[in-house]
């Protein structure tokens, strides 16, 4: 499946007792809405079982999609699938700007190739806060930070994954609520099984 997406952000969010890297607080990696990689040896047969599960579960109390912690920590674990190694790319990133810091008088703007990607730093005219932008290794970027704060950027792959799982938990969803017993490996539509047999009849 294909789905080109624009590149999705979340608001900028604040973080602390995370640890600091040059004075700059990380991110919280353990949190439900940063995905960073992580295989976790489950096949996508498996996930897909797993995904329409969940959908049946959450029917039945009620719940849908981020409203169950349930589809969150499962949505964390089908993204960092395809993630790009955001918790690498953002240590390394601030490692590299922190020493650039310790090696001139004054922050400049700079740029860091990484071995996860590249980092851009830059001081703000204000020169009371710092920008910086963080990129995965196909230019994509993952994460920028700005006035304190954090934003993360999901990439075209996340997007896509995230995308098809929603795809599986609302068909999923939506047979739960009619009534539709779940079946083995794969969704049994029956409403379409349905109609193209009165078609041939």
């Amino acid at each position: 499946m294909q789905v080109n997406s624009s590149n999705g952000s979340l608001q900028q969010r604040f973080f602390s007792g995370t640890g600091s890297i040059g004075g700059i607080h990380l991110p919280d990696f353990n949190d439900k809405y940063i995905f960073s990689k992580k295989k976790s040896g489950v096949s996508d047969k498996e996930y897909r079982k797993q995904i329409r599960e969940q959908a049946y579960e959450d029917f039945e109390k009620g719940q849908f999609q981020n409203k169950s912690e349930g589809f969150n920590r499962l949505m964390k674990s089908y993204t960092s699938e395809v993630s790009p190694d955001r918790k690498g790319i953002i240590t390394s990133g601030l490692k590299a700007i922190s020493r650039n810091r310790q090696n001139v008088l004054k922050p400049i703007d700079f740029v860091a190739t990484l071995l996860e990607g590249k980092v851009k730093y830059q001081k703000l005219p204000s020169g009371n806060s710092d920008y910086i932008e963080f990129y995965d290794k196909n230019g994509e970027m993952v994460a920028t930070y700005s006035n304190n704060g954090w934003t993360m950027y999901t990439t075209n792959a996340e997007a896509a994954r995230q995308t098809e799982m929603c795809m599986i938990y609302n068909e999923a969803w939506g047979n739960a609520k009619r009534g539709i017993p779940m079946a083995g490996e794969e969704m049994v539509n029956v409403v379409d099984m349905q109609s193209s047999f009165d078609a041939k009849a």
